[in-house]
């Protein structure tokens, strides 16, 4: 399974976003600047800014010119799942080799499904699930599934 780096700066620039947002408070329409995100986060300014494009146009977060503008988080840190995130930057989250559409037919000559396809896609969903259980306020207090930590 990979998850690009759209799906993954996403993930750590809204984390970035919620973190500060926090700590700036409700003081106001203050937003969170996309260039102090870049650096803190080492990924490329216009490149998140067409990732928060992406975002902005899902509805994830709002955006303010201006002195004091930037960013802010459209929801709350809980009511936002990673699997938006990820989705939002149209990151397809799939472990199979078909393409997006090619589901009810396989990957190989003719339509037919490898023989591995099910167990694959059956990652993919559960992959999905996982990421839609976590919310941004999760990340941020480090409550991730308790079953990770058992493994750890």
């Amino acid at each position: 399974m990979h998850l690009g780096t759209k799906g993954r700066y996403a993930v750590m620039a809204m984390t970035d976003l919620a973190r500060q947002q926090a700590a700036l408070g409700d003081d106001g329409p203050r937003g969170v600047a996309l260039a102090e995100i870049a650096a803190r986060q080492e990924i490329s300014l216009s490149y998140l800014e067409q990732l928060f494009a992406r975002l902005r146009r899902k509805g994830l977060v709002n955006s303010a010119r201006g002195p004091g503008g930037g960013y802010r988080l459209a929801l709350e840190p809980e009511a936002t799942s990673i699997a938006d995130i990820v989705a939002a930057v149209d990151e397809p989250l799939r472990a199979t080799r078909c393409g997006a559409g090619v589901a009810k037919h396989g990957c190989m000559a003719g339509g037919a499904k490898c023989l591995t396809h099910d167990l694959w896609a059956e990652m993919g969903r559960r992959m999905h699930a996982y990421l839609a259980s976590v919310s941004l306020a999760d990340v941020l207090a480090g409550r991730l599934s308790p079953d990770l930590a058992e493994a750890a």
